[in-house]
């Protein structure tokens, strides 16, 4: 706005000096009103926030972006899993939001070939994709309200790290395209509730919107809220994968009035969630909670979410699953390449499981343990295009949820001033001045774009293999180059078990962390 202001005020300062000075001056108010008008433009234009925050100055970040080398823009980098990482991605995304194929497709960085480097296997045979994608019907038999979980999904971003406007946009795009949107477990805000989309309600160790004084769970409070009907799933957050081990932090900056009681916590003071629950201590207890908060949601779906740690400690939760004959709807696997604001950098990719392990280990433990078929597993963590999305339902996912892509779908310019407040799209602030350049209308039609385009992706993917339905996928489809003359496909990679063997007889290599599971411990 000043740079607005100064270009003004210069516009008046040029007419004054050309009627009584010189009128060489009516060049100079000739390019200063050219900029006026570009400045107007971008204060009344919705689709980029970033020009309607920093009028004039907002394309000096767009034309940097369209000058920058070419080499710039596609360099490859890769996962700890190997899986490459393409800084073009956000470009892709952008495309799609505003109804347009992914820019550039003529030609690959031809490096990517190496190590490490995955490919779908194509069918002779293809099929035609269907008309109308798959959905997962999530729902164990003691879940008394199933709901049909769309293939993608926004994953859990909370009200506090996302401004209001950006959450009203999310809901209404999940509104626009039946699909479900994660809270988050900054707590149930009236954002999320004005939009009409189907909400998970997450509940992370601050209980968020159904705490108690002294932070406990108040489940007097999670049933009224559960009982709903915008929220149709609830999901107790375990860990997640930019920082397993340690809770969530939300600058003081950024705790409003509304967030604060919206959270039932103090303005204005940084909140840290604790690293674990109160209301629960070992595998046990656990799946009595999941019960507990089924009961109270009226038979809701009832699942976690957890960035995979050690497969004993999963294997612990699976024993007591069994042991009390309860078992969650579905669980969120997060992997530890997923981002955050709140992240401490040592944490970030070096603590916890990658996405690929993470989700292989909590399919096999529930195949093993004659488990999956009343599990639905969803996946999060890095997944942003249709190929990202049948990968992971080859490596054992039935859905998968997205973060990054969404706030990308939103016009998020990876300014990395989130943990700020002063985000120059609006997404990520609380700024009012800042938070009004994000225009809910055309945001959520940009979202709703995205993910339309990207399931709709994923089904043509899935036709070029032979496949309609996404249970009909197996890993054989999905190969690795391992070097320069072997590829090998996850069926050989990686060990699959045949449900219910570790009842029967635990295989050798999963022995050792099966004997010393006990549902007593973590």
């Amino acid at each position: 706005m000043l740079s607005l202001l100064l270009v003004v005020l210069g516009l008046a300062g040029a007419l004054v000096l050309a009627c009584a000075i010189s009128a060489w001056w009516w060049c100079a108010a000739g390019v200063l009103l050219a900029l006026t008008a570009v400045g107007a433009w971008d204060l009344t234009q919705t689709r980029h926030s970033e020009l309607r925050n920093l009028p004039l100055l907002g394309h000096l970040r767009f034309l940097a972006e369209a000058v920058r080398p070419h080499v710039q823009r596609h360099v490859v980098e890769r996962n700890q899993d190997g899986r490459p990482y393409d800084r073009a991605l956000r470009d892709l995304v952008h495309a799609r939001a505003a109804g347009a194929e992914a820019p550039e497709p003529f030609g690959t960085e031809r490096d990517v070939y190496g190590a490490g480097y995955e490919s779908l296997v194509p069918s002779m045979s293809p099929v035609e994709a269907p008309e109308r994608p798959p959905v997962i019907r999530v729902g164990g038999p003691d879940c008394t309200q199933p709901y049909d979980m769309a293939l993608l999904n926004v994953s859990a971003m909370s009200f506090g790290a996302l401004s209001a406007n950006a959450v009203l946009a999310l809901n209404r795009a999940a509104a626009l395209g039946g699909f479900a949107h994660d809270t988050g477990e900054g707590g149930l805000s009236d954002h999320h509730l004005r939009g009409g989309g189907d909400l998970v309600w997450e509940i992370g160790t601050g209980y968020f919107g159904c705490r108690t004084a002294e932070g406990g769970f108040e489940e007097r409070e999670f049933a009224d809220k559960a009982a709903l009907p915008e929220v149709r799933c609830v999901s107790l957050k375990l860990s997640q994968g930019a920082h397993p081990g340690v809770g969530g932090v939300l600058p003081g900056a950024k705790v409003s009035a509304e967030i604060a009681r919206v959270r039932g916590v103090t303005a204005g003071r940084t909140v840290l969630s604790p690293p674990c629950h109160q209301a629960f201590s070992t595998p046990r207890e656990l799946v009595a909670f999941i019960a507990r908060m089924r009961r109270a949601a009226g038979g809701k779906p009832t699942g976690l979410k957890l960035c995979v740690g050690s497969r004993r400690a999963f294997l612990a939760v699976c024993k007591a699953m069994l042991a009390e004959g309860v078992t969650p709807d579905f669980i969120v696997v997060d992997g530890s390449e997923g981002g955050s604001g709140a992240a401490p950098p040592e944490f970030s990719g070096r603590l916890g499981t990658p996405l690929t392990e993470g989700l292989i280990t909590v399919h096999n433990a529930l195949v093993g343990t004659g488990l999956r078929d009343r599990v639905r597993v969803g996946a999060s963590g890095r997944i942003a295009t249709g190929a990202d999305l049948v990968t992971r339902l080859l490596q054992g996912a039935d859905y998968t949820n997205a973060a990054r892509a969404m706030l990308f779908a939103l016009g998020c310019r990876q300014a990395q001033r989130c943990h700020t407040n002063t985000c120059p799209t609006g997404i990520t602030t609380q700024d009012p001045r800042r938070v009004r350049v994000l225009d809910v209308a055309d945001k959520s039609v940009r979202v709703h774009r995205y993910q339309r385009a990207t399931v709709r992706s994923a089904t043509r993917i899935m036709a070029a293999m032979g496949v309609r339905d996404p249970a009909e996928l197996t890993p054989r489809q999905l190969l690795r180059r391992t070097d320069a003359t072997t590829v090998r496909s996850y069926a050989e990679l990686y060990e699959w078990l045949e449900p219910g063997v570790l009842l029967a007889e635990a295989p050798a290599s999963w022995e050792r962390d099966w004997a010393a599971a006990d549902p007593d411990t973590f």
